[in-house]
């Protein structure tokens, strides 16, 4: 069993919060990177988990999430990222993909050591997730074209953040399972 994990971050999205036009434009370009990066880790047998925001819907559960998505006006963006049967399903209700979750468990369990974040959005959640991997002590990829932005200059703040402070490793998507 391969001891990497791609993490998606919150791709399963209606897009109708705060920022969201901001943050369109950036998700169509990662959209598609993204759903290649899925089809090579899947293929390599990497563990894929999904960890989403619960917009604040307490009593749903990650098949309402995507039902939900995948009628709303930005469906395109959900469609081809659409979880497969072996994928897993993690919500989060904050920005950190470990805030109040149950992921670290998760992968200890799975004996997962190296953690790919993908997703949106960069300067947010996948910062803020990154720093939780770090202190966590998991060794941290992200791949600078699988990540969406609100604003340029802070996604880029972010990205050399991570690399810096983090130790994490900032490639393209191409160098990961080719």
């Amino acid at each position: 069993m391969s001891k990497t994990a791609l993490i998606v971050i919150d791709m399963i999205n209606t897009y109708d919060h705060q920022d969201a036009e901001l943050l369109l434009p950036s998700a169509r370009q990662v959209v598609p990177v993204l759903t290649d990066l899925l089809r090579r880790a899947r293929r390599d047998g990497v563990t894929v988990i999904y960890v989403n925001d619960n917009f604040g819907e307490w009593r749903s559960h990650h098949g309402e999430l995507l039902e939900h998505a995948l009628t709303s006006p930005h469906a395109d963006l959900v469609e081809p990222l659409r979880p497969d049967g072996d994928s897993l399903f993690v919500l989060k209700a904050r920005h950190s993909v470990f805030y109040e979750t149950p992921l670290t468990y998760l992968l200890h369990q799975r004996g997962i050591e190296q953690l790919v974040l993908c997703g949106q959005v960069t300067e947010q959640c996948v910062l803020y997730s990154a720093l939780d991997a770090h202190i966590r002590h998991f060794e941290v990829v992200v791949p600078r074209d699988a990540v969406a932005h609100i604003h340029d200059d802070l996604a880029e703040a972010a990205l050399r953040m991570m690399e810096t402070n983090m130790g994490a490793r900032v490639c393209a998507s191409q160098d990961l399972w080719s």
